[in-house]
Formats: C-alpha cells, sequence, structure tokens
C-alpha cells in the first residue's frame, strides 16, 4: 500500500522559516514527479511546488518564488520543501503528492497519491 507522510510543520513567526519533508512507500517512486500543494479551510487546495523524476525541472507557485525550494532524494524516496521568509499567509495544510508521470505538472488532478498533510501556522 502506497504511503506519503508528511513530518516538518508547526508554528513560526512571520519572516521565519520551516523545512517540511515527505517520506514515501509502498512502491518505487523514483521515475515520477512530486509536489507540494496547500489548502486553507474553505478554499481549493493549491499548487505550491513540483519536481520532476530527476528534479531536473522544478516549478514554484508565484506567491512562494525565491522563499520556497523543493528537493528529492530518489534514493530515499524523499521530497522537502525549504520554506524561507514565511508569511501569515502561508499558513495552511501542506501536503506532498506523487504523480504518476515523469515530468511536473502544476495541476492537482496530475496528482495520483497524497500524503495527510501537515499544519503550517504563520504568525504575524
Amino acid at each position: 500500500q502506497v504511503q506519503l507522510v508528511e513530518s516538518g510543520g508547526g508554528l513560526v513567526q512571520a519572516g521565519g522559516s520551516l523545512r517540511l519533508s515527505c517520506a514515501a512507500s509502498g512502491r518505487t517512486f523514483s521515475t515520477y514527479a512530486m509536489g507540494w500543494f496547500r489548502q486553507d479551510p474553505g478554499k481549493e487546495r493549491e499548487f505550491v511546488a513540483g519536481i520532476s523524476w530527476n528534479g531536473g525541472d522544478k516549478s514554484y507557485a508565484d506567491s512562494v518564488k525565491d522563499r520556497f525550494t523543493i528537493s528529492r532524494d530518489r534514493l530515499q524516496h524523499t521530497v522537502s520543501l525549504q520554506m524561507n521568509n514565511l508569511k501569515p499567509e502561508d499558513t495552511a495544510v501542506y501536503y506532498c503528492a506523487i504523480a504518476l508521470r515523469a515530468s511536473l505538472t502544476t495541476a492537482k488532478t496530475g496528482y495520483r497519491y497524497w500524503g495527510q498533510g501537515t499544519q503550517v501556522t504563520v504568525s504575524a
């Protein structure tokens, strides 16, 4: 059974940093793109960052560009999201996901497996 487990969320002041990690298990994901999404209550789940199977392509939402960095370790089946200069509007539940394709996609529908999410709260 496929499992994605996120960690690293928490409470931080504006301007601070957090590093989210996601560990995948249950099958081999080294040839698939991975991504991070976030969701506020009452809002649609939105794309945050994505990375291709080999890490060669990365994409970011405009709202996080130059502040967040996505990376992956294919051998360890993990994907991470380094979040710097956090803002209150970054507050959300963050989800990692795996797309059953090698190239990255920003579309939510392109992702097949999802984690349970980790809460990130940024205070003003």
